[in-house]
């Protein structure tokens, strides 16, 4: 596995797990497969499980992890999902409207991994099979009646794996989080994201909305190609480009 170094407060890693785990009716017994959506920053790990992969669930995902780390990273990192992310280009990304105001809400960037680049998807996919081996697994032989329960039995194995202390260094995913991530995380709006107010049917943004967030991106992005220890894994991006991107955005 590639190894990455990790900037506090910089880059939280998102997707959808490849398993998922069953949610029973009560009244028929029939099985519905719930979904399982992970983020990591740095180690620290959140996961919830939902009812689908539609835009609302992608987006309560984030919402609800924002929340759980108490704060704002620098950059938001999908992986090319259908739900937030329908193109591959990692600096002109085609994303989805409502995912887009999401992410201008809270003040991130989003900054899609970008295919066959192991380096963009390392961390997501660490996270993804700890969280099948560690909250997956452990469910396996229990029997859910709603989301609710699912979540709930979820959030103490959360609180399980990320207080569990490191075999070869002192501390623990929590501990490195409080010290080093949660003091520069950016602060939380003061209202919650309306999902409501957006739909999947709306196809453009403002002018305002797009610029903001591509530069947010870009200068997001500048600032990690600025450090010689990750200047060999990014490709040169000039201010002319730059300028010429956010011109094809107007």
């Amino acid at each position: 596995m590639l190894h990455q170094e990790h900037r506090p407060g910089d880059k939280l890693f998102v997707d959808w797990a490849g398993d998922t785990i069953p949610v029973y009716d009560p009244a028929t017994s029939e099985a519905h497969r719930a979904q399982l959506f992970v983020a990591v920053l740095g180690n620290y790990t959140y996961a919830e499980a939902a009812m689908d992969q539609r835009m609302a669930s992608w987006i309560g995902g984030h919402v609800r992890c924002f929340e759980f780390l108490g704060g704002c990273p620098q950059l938001v990192v999908p992986d090319i999902t259908r739900t937030g992310v329908s193109g591959a280009c990692r600096y002109e990304p085609d994303l989805n409207p409502t995912y887009q105001e999401m992410a201008l809400h809270y003040g991130v960037g989003v900054l899609p991994a970008r295919p066959r680049k192991p380096r963009d998807k390392a961390k997501v996919e660490v996270g993804v099979q700890i969280a099948e081996r560690w909250i997956l697994a452990a469910l396996r032989h229990r029997k859910f009646f709603s989301l609710a329960e699912l979540n709930r039995a979820i959030g103490e194995l959360l609180d399980k794996l990320n207080q569990r202390p490191f075999k070869k260094r002192g501390g623990s995913r929590q501990s490195l989080f409080l010290e080093l991530d949660r003091p520069v995380l950016r602060l939380l709006p003061a209202e919650r994201f309306d999902l409501s107010e957006w739909s999947d049917h709306q196809h453009r943004l403002p002018h305002r909305v797009r610029q903001q967030l591509l530069q947010r991106a870009l200068s997001a992005d500048a600032a990690d190609r600025g450090s010689a220890r990750h200047a060999h894994d990014h490709r040169d991006f000039p201010s002319g480009q730059a300028r010429r991107i956010a011109r094809a955005h107007a």
